[in-house]
Parts: C-alpha cells; structure tokens; sequence
C-alpha cells in the first residue's frame, strides 16, 4: 500500500507560538480559495493547480509512445532548454535513475545516454558534450515556447546543423522533437516547416510549474521512469494539499510556517538533503521559490546543501554564523540501495563500533545529530520525508511544493507566477552585443 509524503515541523516549534499559526489559518485558507478558483494575481498562469486531475491523456499517451521510440532507436539525447525547461526534467532523471547513468552499457541503462544543453553560453561546456557525444546517433528534444530564447536557441542551431549534415533532413525529421507553444512562436512555425513532432507548452502553466507538463515529461519518458506512477503520486498529493485544514494540509503547514519565520527575520531558506541524487531536485526547488517570491524587495532566498559534504565546508556557519536562517530537510525512510558496514580485525580506524549497521543508519544518525544542533544553535529545522525515492513519492514531491509556493507568495503579497525581474539582465545583454 502506497503511503503518502510528510511534513514535521516539531523542531521549529520552540521558534513559534501556536496561537500564530491558528491567526494564521484562516488567511491560508482563503489563500487556497482564490489558487483554486484562479482569482488572484498571476491566475493566467496557474493552470498547474489542477493540472494532474485535467492534463491531456491522448497526448500523455503519445509522450510514453515518443519516450519508448527514443529509448528503442537513440544512442544519445541532448534535451536543450533553460530554466523550468530542464530543471525539472533533470532533478527527475539524476534522482530517479542510477547516479552514474550515462556511464552503465546501453543493456544496463535499456535506453540512450542523456545529456543537457542550451542553459548556458559556455562553449568550453558545449564543445566538451560534443566531443563526449563523438559519433553516436543524436536526438533532439529542444524545450521553448517561443524558440527565441538565446542560450537553447543558439545551442539547438549547433545541434540541428549536426544532425542535418550526418542525416539529411528526413534523419532530422525522426530525430528532432519539439515542446514549444500550440500555435505560435518561431520554433512552432520551424516545426511545421520541417515536420518535426511535437508537444505542448501549455499557455496556463509557467516555466518553473511545468514539471509534470510535456515540459518534463518526455525527457523524463526518455529516461525509462514510469509516467503513470509518476503523475498518479501528484494526484495523490493534490487531494492532500487541497484540504480545508491547516492541520491536515501538510503544503499549508509549510507555507505557513515559511511565512513565520520570515516575519522573525528567517529570510534564507536551506534545502538540505543526505542523498547527492537530490542536487537537482534543490536546483529545481531554488528556482521555483527564488523566480516566484523574489519581487517587490521581499522574499525568502532559497540556497541548495548536501550533507553531510557541506557539513565540512558550511557546517561551522549554520551552526554560529549570522541567525537569519533556517533549514527544511529532504529525508528517506528506505533507499534503494544500502551497504551494510563490516569489522576490521585490527580497528585501525576505531571504527568497529560501527559494524553491523548500515550506511544509510548511520546518514539518519548524522541527521538526527545535525538538526539537534542546529537547533539549539537557533537555526529552525523542518523535515520532508519520502518513504522511498520513486516516482509515485516524486510526484508527490512536485506538487507539494509547487502548491506550498503559490500559497507563500500569496502570503507574502507578491505574484507568483511572473518574473518581472528576470527582464532586466536580458535588455542590457542584447543592448551590449547590438541587437537592432
């Protein structure tokens, strides 16, 4: 029987009172009311709250299709997008699959070498892929709604000239899948052009939400994980952090308390986690708070940490530094894989105490130590906790926070499905390199 993902916030109880959460309850509530009937600021974007309820099954069936065709006939995937166009994709595929994918043979993986492209100007990044990449047989999957966008636009101009030149253009035609807007936008008409297949970018959903949308989806087919399982977990949340309780909402729980301690000065937030699978699920996570709450000069700042590696860099400051933080934990109950620890018969490293438990034993216990001193260091500690890392949990993980960050930006007076902000680098840039 599946269980469900949850949230504890015991170890941030003695930096709130309770009568602040009852205030605050009914300002959550009513929150959710205006997400849900898509009332409030940004509504024209917020197609997601509903989205694993209403998303297009025809099309989710053709996604699977897409993603098995490529699995079956390419020898590499390059994904080209930036921002919510890979994000997403990529925390699934480095946490739902093995941590050294792209190095297992082609029996082991059952599918193509994946690689990312297009979110950034690096060319030392750029020719290095291409030069892993060599000879072998490329697919295209390039994510943008209005293909203009410079970094995966002048990286998909890299990879189309490769695969016309060894293919023709009907190789191109196979080999080149499209996730741009339903009926406009440049990359839309090349599509049309060139006969390339291709899938929505829905116009309700914005980037950073756009996970569990053909966005995410087809890379994520592509790398063998199962998209039903994935997007019943998101529906399962979604019936979670859809109920009229502050006590049993656990997405209201977090908004909440997210909202408290940054009225008391909390004004960055760490995404902690035990498993390096999770560096791109925080990369995701950073994104979708930071491009949301980040306007109007307020906001929470989201910063990304792995333990217990960080705790031997940054550990120090968390524990003594500046008291403007707190940390929300990404546990697991059971990993995939454990290692049990043996005995040495001479004990040089005094370590035979240890013997007999497990890896991931010890990783809970370096846990527990840690939030127990952090606490009493003054740093509030959340916990999210995943039964098991799988895509069903995943989903669930997803919508959990996506809802929570609709909710805190209402909160917190802002809107958040824009991003006015990011605008302002992009007119310099293009002014500097003489755009007409």
């Amino acid at each position: 029987m599946e269980k469900n993902i949850t949230f504890d916030y015991q170890r941030a109880e003695e930096f709130i009172k309770s009568h602040e959460l009852d205030y605050l309850e009914p300002y959550l509530l009513q929150a959710q009311e205006v997400l849900h009937r898509l009332e409030g600021p940004g509504r024209e974007y917020a197609g997601w709250v509903d989205w694993p309820l209403k998303y297009n099954r025809e099309e989710f069936e053709r996604i699977k299709a897409a993603g098995e065709r490529i699995r079956e006939r390419a020898e590499v995937l390059v994904v080209i997008g930036i921002g919510g166009s890979y994000l997403g994709a990529r925390a699934a595929l480095e946490l739902l699959t093995h941590t050294f994918y792209n190095r297992l043979s082609r029996e082991e993986r059952g599918g193509p070498e994946i690689y990312f492209a297009g979110f950034n100007m690096s060319p030392i990044y750029l020719e290095h892929l291409l030069e892993v990449i060599g000879e072998k047989d490329i697919w295209v999957n390039v994510v943008s709604k209005s293909g203009t966008t410079l970094e995966p636009a002048l990286a998909f101009r890299v990879f189309r000239d490769l695969i016309e030149k060894r293919r023709g253009k009907e190789g191109a035609r196979e080999r080149i899948i499209a996730t741009t807007d339903k009926s406009r936008g440049a990359l839309k008409k090349l599509a049309e052009e060139e006969g390339y297949e291709t899938f929505t970018v829905p116009d309700e959903v914005g980037g950073r939400y756009s996970l569990l949308t053909p966005v995410g989806l087809l890379p994520i087919a592509a790398g063998g994980i199962d998209l039903d399982k994935l997007m019943a977990g998101a529906e399962k949340a979604y019936h979670l952090c859809s109920k009229k309780s502050l006590a049993e909402n656990p997405s209201c729980q977090y908004a909440a308390i997210r909202n408290l301690m940054y009225r008391k000065g909390k004004i960055i937030e760490l995404l902690v986690s035990y498993e390096p699978s999770f560096y791109y699920f925080t990369e995701w996570w950073k994104q979708l708070f930071g491009e949301s709450e980040g306007k109007d000069k307020k906001g929470i700042f989201p910063a990304g940490m792995n333990f217990t590696t960080d705790l031997h860099s940054l550990g120090q400051y968390i524990q003594d530094g500046y008291r403007n933080l707190f940390a929300t934990t990404l546990q697991v109950e059971k990993p995939p894989v454990d290692r049990e620890i043996f005995k040495l018969q001479e004990d040089m490293d005094g370590l035979n105490y240890l013997a007999g438990k497990t890896f991931h034993q010890v990783n809970q216990k370096a846990w527990e130590g840690t939030v127990m001193a952090h606490t009493e260091g003054g740093v509030p500690n959340l916990t999210l906790t995943l039964p098991e890392i799988t895509p069903y949990y995943f989903g669930q993980l997803i919508y959990f926070f996506e809802k929570a960050c609709g909710l805190s930006g209402y909160l917190l007076g802002v809107n958040p499905f824009d991003q006015p902000g990011v605008e302002a680098y992009k007119k310099n840039m293009f002014r500097l390199l003489g755009k007409p």
